[in-house]
């Protein structure tokens, strides 16, 4: 096992060179300094393995080899999660968020106009997804009596809006109604 004045000498003397190392191996500076923190962490975690001191450079290019190798594997899990993220948000926000501003603004103000219990029924139903038995759970409410709100407030709101949604529970952003002739 090493002394904590040993380990402070290895570190002096190892810090430049593996720094210069993983600098080359890295895209970003900054991941750099990361992989030799830690290189000097697994050494002191580990001091009862560290070599003889004409050894010991080379066992900490070893050990930054094996640190470079899971910082990448990060990066690379980290770029898959991130291309399937960018692939979501794709699948789900519209092609021109500006195309969809006046429906957005005349659905907004029908629903303001709706009362509190019909606008929180349609909200459950198409920006959560929920199914009439779901919304009677959340509500407090027997299903069939969440039905018939659900339909009393899409009727509501085909009469400001001035069309007609869809069949109940179809998954449509109600952000996304047609505006009436007087909001055009």
């Amino acid at each position: 096992m090493i002394s904590e004045d040993r380990f402070r000498r290895i570190y002096t003397a190892n810090f430049d060179p593996l720094l210069a190392y993983a600098i080359r191996r890295v895209e970003q500076p900054e991941d750099a300094a990361d992989v030799v923190a830690e290189t000097f962490l697994v050494v002191w975690r580990r001091r009862r393995d560290v070599p003889p001191d004409d050894e010991v450079r080379l066992w900490l290019y070893g050990v930054a080899r094996r640190v470079l190798a899971n910082h990448h594997r990060g990066g690379a899990r980290r770029e898959r999660l991130g291309d399937r993220l960018r692939q979501r948000l794709r699948a789900v926000a519209p092609a021109d968020p500006g195309t969809e501003v006046p429906r957005r603004l005349v659905l907004r103000s029908a629903l303001a106009r709706l009362g509190e219990l019909d606008r929180e029924v349609l909200m459950l139903t198409f920006w959560e997804g929920l199914e009439p038995r779901e919304i009677a759970a959340v509500l407090g409410l027997s299903a069939p009596t969440a039905r018939a709100r659900l339909s009393r407030a899409r009727r509501r709101l085909r009469e400001l809006v001035g069309h007609d949604l869809g069949p109940p529970g179809h998954e449509l952003d109600v952000m996304t109604g047609r505006p009436t002739k007087e909001g055009r």
